[in-house]
């Protein structure tokens, strides 16, 4: 796990199956506004997923689209 408190929060995107982007941000604010930034400009993509983790917690906390 990153223990940088500016690196907590982990966006990644994944289209077609590849790593297409990834952002770290220290607010879980900012990081919640940018999953919905990014799933409304990239959720398009082939087989777009967008998942928000807390790396210092270990959880998941957002998954585009939601997991069944």
């Amino acid at each position: 796990m990153n223990s940088d408190p500016a690196q907590r929060y982990h966006l990644t995107l994944t289209a077609a199956g590849r790593r297409t982007m990834h952002g770290w941000w220290g607010s879980e604010t900012i990081a919640r506004g940018k999953f919905v930034s990014w799933v409304g400009a990239y959720g398009a993509f082939p087989d777009a997923r967008i998942t928000l983790v807390d790396q210092e917690a270990g959880d998941v906390l957002a998954v585009w689209p939601d997991e069944v």
